[in-house]
This record gives C-alpha cells, structure tokens and sequence, in this order.
C-alpha cells in the first residue's frame, strides 16, 4: 500500500500505522467517513472514502485543508511561498522564524502554519491558552533546501488530488458537535488525544471527554473504531477496560516519539478499539486476560523482514579453511608457470 503523507507534521501523527488501520476498515461498508479529530488528516487521506465529514477543534488545520479544496494553496503558490520564505530563513540564520510565527498568531494565514510546521522543533504541534503557536525554531535556518521544498509541493498535490476526487467537508468545531451530526450509517474513525499520556495538541484532553465520547459513539449507532494507547514498559492504560470495556480490541508495538526528550520515546502498544470485531481484535476481556498473565498484546502479525542481501552473500562465502587451500592451488599453478 503507497502511503500518502500530508504536508503538515505533527508529532502523534499515524503514518506508521495507516496500512494497519486501514487493512481493519476496509471491508467495512458505510455511506460516509467521519471524523471528530482529524489531525493531519493521514488516515482519511489514505483510507479515501468516497465522501467524509473531517473535523478538527485546531482552527489551524481546518482552514489549512479548506484553503487546499477552494485551490487557494496549490503546489506551485506553496514552492513560491517557501522559496521564498526559506531564503529570509537563510539570511538571517533563523530569526526569520520568529517573525513568521508572530504574523500567523496575528492573521492565522495558512501558508505560514505550513511554514511552522516545517520548521518548528521537533514536529510539534504546540499553542497557548491563547490560541498562539509556541513552539521554537529547529536550529536549522537551511531548513527549506529545495530537495524539501519539492517534497512538499509534491505532498500538497497529491492531497490536492485525493480531496478533488471525494466530496469531502471539512470543518472546524468541538467533537460533541460532530457526534450531535452522525448518522447511523457513517462510520466514524475516532482519533483522540491519548489520555494518560503527554498530549501536544490545540487543546488538553480529560476523563470526562473520554466518557463523553464513548457515550456520544454508542448512542449514535454507528460502527466506530477508535485509536489510542494499551501500554507501555511503565503501565497499562486501564481506561480501555473501563470506559471502553464493551469494544473489540487489535493491538500493534509501535514506537511512538512524544516530546522532544530521549526519555518520553518509548515503544507502546498502539490499540484500535470497535464495537465491531475486526480482522486483528480480540475481546476486551482476553486482552485483560493477557494481560494479567504476562502473555502477549500483541494481536496483529508481527512484521517479518527479509535477510539483507550483504548478510546473505556473506553466509554463502566458503569457509576460510576451503578459501585457503583454494588460494594455495591458485599460488602453485602460477610457481609452476
């Protein structure tokens, strides 16, 4: 499967797991996608549902997408605009940074959110009480070498084309709008912030939004999976057996990068939670199970890698007592010569 990455980075974003999440969903008929958070969008990209409901509480992210579907931003305004801007970058050794991301906290423009994206520390997606983008410069003022610049003008028009092709409605407001706006035959990819864990997104996340959004999926009818976190080295995230104890659950190690820290990088358990059983899910209460008697979590194939070929070539050398005598024969025939 060719995975479509979107031009907006975020840290928590599902590229690694598309293929994944999609394999799940894909004999699932419904008559439109929703989703309460999309992100970056890299799973409904990927997925391409003939016709979607993507929302966002980040204004940011909306308007950047919007912007994309009206062809206010196509890939040739986006390598201009980054040309240009990556040169002042450049020439002031990074402090152009700052005085971009003072005018998009100013005028929310979404060139200057792709802008930030690309070029802040880390990947990360970070705001104020205020709604302001907070997050510093990567320290690398030759961020927007053209090798970049062209990859991500090739991801805005392949986005550009994956919109085009679907009747998508993007829009900007809280997700208990969007469960209000479910239909019994939309089914609904649900991608919260991970409670429990360090959260960079436009807003916090708590207990009774998680309960809030479990009530909100199960009284809309609709067949729904949902992603989050079973565990890590540290804990379990015992709010799957609680809020969550009535779904189906397919479980993937995953090596998940929060934070800029060597410490907050651990591998964990991603998790997809259904009130249907999909391909990969077991019961909650056999996870619990597993769980309690230290067995695995894991429910999804593990990933099989093939023998390079350097590794191979190397178990096919002689062994050095047969390379000997055959290098000795080799000296003797030219002695005799």
């Amino acid at each position: 499967m060719k995975i479509f990455v979107p031009p907006i980075k975020s840290q928590g974003i599902k590229t690694k797991l598309v293929e994944w999440i999609s394999s799940n969903v894909k004999e699932i008929q419904f008559e439109r996608w929703v989703e309460p958070f999309m992100g970056t969008g890299v799973v409904a990209f990927n997925v391409r549902p003939k016709k979607a409901l993507l929302c966002d509480s980040n204004p940011h992210l909306i308007n950047f997408y919007k912007a994309i579907q009206n062809k206010e931003i196509t890939s040739g305004i986006v390598r201009n605009f980054l040309n240009e801007e990556g040169s002042k970058l450049l020439e002031t050794e990074g402090k152009h940074y700052y005085t971009v991301r003072e005018r998009f906290n100013e005028f929310g423009n979404p060139l200057d959110f792709l802008f930030l994206s690309r070029s802040c520390f880390n990947g990360m997606m970070r705001f104020n009480r205020k709604g302001g983008f907070n997050v510093p410069f990567c320290k690398k003022p030759n961020r927007f070498a053209q090798a970049l610049v062209t990859k991500i003008t090739n991801q805005i028009e392949n986005i550009s084309q994956i919109i085009a092709q679907g009747d998508y409605e993007f829009k900007h407001q809280d997700f208990n709008q969007t469960l209000l706006e479910l239909k019994s035959s939309d089914f609904v990819y649900s991608d919260p912030p991970y409670i429990g864990r360090h959260v960079d997104y436009f807003d916090s996340w708590t207990e009774d939004e998680e309960f809030m959004l479990n009530n909100g999926l199960e009284v809309s009818n609709c067949k729904f999976i949902l992603s989050t976190w079973l565990s890590n080295k540290y804990r379990t995230n015992d709010y799957v057996f609680s809020i969550w104890k009535d779904c189906y659950i397919a479980t993937k190690e995953h090596f998940y990068h929060v934070g800029g820290k060597e410490t907050n990088r651990n591998a964990v358990y991603e998790a997809i939670l259904s009130n249907i059983e999909l391909k990969d899910s077991i019961t909650n209460d056999e996870m619990k199970s597993r769980i309690e008697n230290d067995d695995s979590q894991l429910t999804s194939k593990a990933k099989v890698y093939e023998i390079p070929q350097q590794l191979t070539l190397m178990l096919e050398e002689p062994p050095l007592k047969s390379l000997n005598k055959s290098l000795k024969k080799k000296a003797d025939l030219l002695t005799n010569a």
